[in-house]
């Protein structure tokens, strides 16, 4: 019989980690009798016990000012400290250990307690990009940082306030190392960049398209492991944030808020998910091959309270997925471009 890749099991890779995943549309099918959670409470604007609210005292007994915008602290709780011993640690070829040192903070995007990306306007978006920026630019600039990750959790995070961490390491972590090997042989063989050549073919196809504007365009990657991953990628060729123009941040701060819509629009109720920022290192050297992008992943699979587990075959083999990126990309498309709630 022919091959119908919207139903019949077969694998994609991952160009920029040249990874695999199982794609087995037919178990969509299947009925769910597996875990139920239950939604996390929004609250109000306000939350006298959130330790990121302003005026509020954290851990430790520092309190936050009464800040009317953005506020950035470094974290009470960092995974990585600023000092640390120098050495590596090998065992008989075996055992390998070595110290790494970074810079982990906090930004607050709002004051505003119950908000979230997909309720905050366009400016008020923007300011968290010029943020991110400027922060992009700080920590990168420290001699023995070496790669700058900005990243949003709003799934299973400590505290619902509006806020993302940025954690500076010495090392450039593992997923960024992969993409940035990986789009450096396909420049080097191709003589374009890599995401050059992949959106072109999206916007070619347009079956995983979500939205886009003038600047970015945001889409269900063909290799997405999560049941709604997505990727936002700019239209222009451009490694950091510090390249982008005004008008290409402005963009940005719409397709995160066009993003986030859609997600909590798919079932009418604060979508978790996890966003990162990948962008290129900050080891003092040129990377022409790198093209900045937004990797977006959930756990989230029928509804809000059904979770996608990696575990068993995904853990021990391969990433699976019961759906694929085409299907997810239609539902969230097809969504009103206006929030539920104000609606």
């Amino acid at each position: 019989m022919p091959f119908d890749p919207n139903e019949h099991p077969h694998r994609r890779l991952n160009l920029l980690t040249r990874r695999w995943v199982l794609v087995s549309p037919h178990r969509a099918k299947r009925p769910w009798q597996g875990t139920i959670e239950k939604l996390p409470e929004v609250g109000e604007t306000y939350d006298p016990k959130c330790y990121l609210c302003p005026g509020n005292s954290r851990v430790g007994g520092v309190k936050n000012p009464d800040y009317k915008d953005t506020f950035v602290y470094t974290n009470d709780f960092p995974a990585l400290l600023e000092d640390g011993p120098s050495g590596r640690v090998v065992e008989r070829d075996l055992l390998v250990s070595e110290p790494e040192r970074g810079v982990c903070r906090v930004i607050c995007f709002s004051p505003t307690h119950n908000l979230s990306l997909s309720r905050m306007s366009v400016p008020a978006i923007r300011r968290v990009v010029d943020v991110w920026a400027s922060q992009f630019k700080e920590l990168g600039a420290l001699p023995y940082i070496n790669h700058v990750q900005i990243f949003e959790n709003r799934e299973g995070n400590s505290s619902l306030h509006p806020h993302c961490q940025i954690w500076a390491t010495e090392c450039v972590p593992e997923d960024p190392e992969l993409e940035t090997v990986s789009q450096g042989e396909w420049l080097k063989v191709k003589r374009r960049p890599l995401l050059t050549d992949y959106l072109q073919l999206e916007l070619e196809k347009t079956a995983r398209l979500v939205c886009a504007n003038d600047h970015f365009v945001a889409l269900a990657p063909f290799w997405a492991v999560w049941p709604y991953e997505l990727m936002a990628i700019p239209r222009r060729h451009f490694g950091t944030l510090l390249e982008m123009t005004s008008d290409e941040r402005d963009g940005l701060a719409d397709i995160l808020r066009q993003t986030t819509l859609r997600y909590d629009n798919l079932f009418e109720s604060q979508f978790p998910y996890s966003m990162g920022i990948h962008q290129a290192p900050t080891d003092g050297q040129a990377h022409p091959e790198w093209r900045l992008h937004l990797h977006f992943t959930s756990s989230v699979l029928r509804s809000p309270t059904i979770p996608k587990y990696m575990v068993g075959y995904e853990r021990l083999a391969e990433p699976q997925r019961d759906f694929t990126p085409e299907y997810a990309a239609q539902r969230l498309r097809e969504l009103p471009a206006t929030h539920y709630k104000a609606r």
